[in-house]
């Protein structure tokens, strides 16, 4: 792999294993001493590689490069406090200095502390998620940016607010006590659950950034899973989730980034190792009695991996809807049942359920009356398709619901 190449991919594996070690050393308070001591590493890789070749191992040198600059900064400050502040009351000479524990184990635990740490209640859902993306993913600004679909300024605004936040109420990073352990871990859960969402189903048209948006809730998932103390049975099942939803990932979207819808996918494109890694950690979150909402929409997510249009399918997956609309409300999740229901029980039972859900100032509202409609009153359907395309701002969106309107023109004209 080329400098170019690997200092890019590099960056997006090894800086936020840096970052999240370097902060836990100097703690919330510096955090962008962190980040700095983590990307001033990466820009010396490109200008020293470029001159003197790749080094036999390059991420040992990364970490080497790191631990030397962030005890330089130590020693900088040291001497400050000595000789300027006088704070100190011995020379900085022989002083032993914090281990900079650059191990795998080190590495992992410090992430894991991290993911806890962002999540603290304090901390605003949204900005969660962007600490998350930044501090534990290595996304630049301009990514997030990207990938909430705004502008940098919005995002640097919203980390800084969330940093000095972190700073007022003096978080640590660490594991939260056992008794508070579950408690934080929904949460934990609910962000990570959101970046896979953020990439799963955003209308962006960076298709590379939405998978890497994916992967990375992914593995930070795998990384609870990997502690005895966060391997629960709901994190096996969002993991579960997340590898059914993967699987489809290359056959929901054509060349040109729009998206194929689920009736129209070439099932050959799904990943089956992904299908059977979902249904292995399916399998295993099935301990225990406690049922969450990733049980149930990894169970609808299962039955999506079989392309087979049965009635036991349908009705399996009305049923979960069922359980999930009475855990957790959602009007998605409303419409995403009702549709099932038409898959089950016929389109005149699903007419008049969607009528109940008074959800009109929602495009998606529309365009499911506008699907059910369509071959039992076609001018209806045409009616809630014209109201859909006015309420929807997303282009993607508008350019599967002139699809369906013209195939309904094309339709009458048969």
């Amino acid at each position: 792999m080329a400098n170019d190449e690997l200092i890019p991919h590099l960056f997006r594996t090894e800086y936020s294993k840096i970052t999240a070690v370097l902060c836990k050393l100097f703690g919330f308070e510096n955090i962008e001493i962190a980040e700095d001591i983590a990307s001033d590493t990466f820009l010396s890789a490109s200008e020293l590689w470029g001159l003197n070749g790749l080094p036999e191992n390059p991420v040992a040198w990364l970490y080497t490069v790191a631990k030397n600059k962030a005890k330089n900064h130590l020693k900088h400050q040291a001497v400050f406090h000595n000789r300027v502040a006088g704070h100190l009351s011995r020379s900085t000479e022989g002083m032993e200095w914090p281990e900079i524990d650059l191990s795998a184990g080190n590495i992992r635990d410090s992430q894991l502390q991290m993911i806890f740490a962002i999540c603290h209640p304090a901390i605003l859902a949204e900005a969660q998620i962007g600490l998350a993306l930044r501090i534990l993913c290595g996304f630049g600004i301009g990514e997030i940016a990207d990938a909430f679909l705004t502008n940098k300024e919005t995002i640097n605004k919203r980390l800084l607010r969330a940093k000095d936040k972190l700073r007022v109420e003096h978080i640590k990073i660490e594991f939260p006590g056992k008794v508070e352990i579950n408690k934080r871990l929904e949460t934990v859960l609910r962000t990570l659950y959101l970046i896979f969402n953020e990439g799963y189903y955003s209308a962006g048209n960076n298709i590379t950034l939405r998978k890497e948006l994916c992967f990375e809730a992914m593995r930070l998932t795998h990384l609870l899973l990997e502690n005895e103390e966060t391997n629960k049975p709901a994190v096996n099942a969002l993991f579960s989730l997340m590898s059914f939803q993967s699987s489809r990932f290359e056959a929901r979207m054509d060349q040109q980034g729009e998206i194929i819808l689920y009736d129209e996918q070439d099932a050959s494109l799904w990943n089956r190792e992904m299908i059977e890694q979902g249904e292995q950690f399916l399998n295993l979150a099935s301990e225990g009695d406690k049922l969450s909402k990733y049980h149930l929409e990894a169970g609808i997510a299962y039955w999506h991996t079989i392309k087979a249009d049965t009635a036991e399918k349908w009705e399996n997956i009305l049923q979960l809807y069922n359980h999930l609309l009475q855990l957790e409300y959602s009007p998605i999740a409303a419409l995403n049942r009702t549709y099932a229901l038409s898959k089950a029980n016929g389109k005149a039972a699903a007419i008049t359920e969607a009528k109940k859900l008074n959800l009109a100032n929602l495009h998606l509202y529309h365009l499911l009356l506008g699907e059910l409609y369509t071959g039992v009153d076609n001018g209806e359907a045409k009616s809630y398709l014209e109201q859909a395309l006015k309420l929807t701002s997303s282009a993607a969106d508008k350019k599967i619901i002139m699809q369906k309107i013209e195939r309904l023109a094309y339709l009458d004209n048969l």
